[in-house]
């Protein structure tokens, strides 16, 4: 394990297994909330307010309960937040898995019953051509589907596939969600202004 520390700077990068953890935090904190294992992306642990971006991204590992977002390829900060309930990719509504993909922010809720939400393109193009194949879904909502993600906008969430899929505030103590990413009150309120539609979201297993 190789770890660099600056510590007069309020800032340290640690690395940890070949993968990148950045802290503003103290090197207690660094200890204590560094690289869970099985990360796939950089985490920055900070309690900085999170600034504007001039290209913002986010990034959602599912098995480790992480949320980064990012600017361009900087990492900018993390968020501790919770998944489906259950694993896996989400195939059906119901299933209470979260989807794995790369996502888009088609919908901002500003007055969510879960504080703030940002919707994302769930059913996109390959959910629909795989619900498709299998039966799940008819070829006109399929065609629905797809002119949807063509076009930016939402597609239907009301099919077999399932939808409505939202990063939102209102985790409390839960340890699973019905298939959203559910973050602290605070934390959504402090990310909800700075992602806009269009943001990609990527949610990794």
């Amino acid at each position: 394990m190789l770890r660099w520390l600056i510590i007069g700077g309020a800032a340290a990068l640690a690395a940890v297994g070949g993968c990148l953890v950045h802290s503003s935090l103290s090197p207690a904190d660094v200890s204590a909330k560094g690289r869970e294992p099985n990360q796939p992306f950089e985490v920055y642990w900070t309690d900085k307010p999170l600034g504007e971006m001039s290209k913002p991204g986010i990034k959602v590992c599912k098995s480790t309960g992480i949320l980064t977002v990012f600017d361009g390829n900087e990492p900018v900060k993390s968020y501790r937040v919770i998944c489906g309930a259950k694993p896996g990719d989400k195939e059906t509504e119901g299933d209470k898995r979260t989807p794995e993909d790369v996502f888009r922010v088609v919908l901002r809720n500003p007055k969510s019953k879960y504080v703030l939400s940002l919707g994302l393109d769930y059913p996109n193009a390959e959910d629909a051509e795989r619900g498709l194949k299998a039966g799940l879904i008819g070829r006109k909502q399929y065609d629905a589907i797809v002119e949807a993600i063509n076009s930016g906008t939402q597609p239907p969430w009301n099919t077999p596939l399932g939808g409505e899929i939202m990063i939102h505030g209102a985790k409390g103590k839960r340890t699973g969600t019905l298939g959203c990413v559910s973050m602290d009150d605070d934390a959504i309120r402090e990310l909800y202004p700075r992602i806009g539609l269009g943001v990609e979201v990527e949610i990794l297993p």
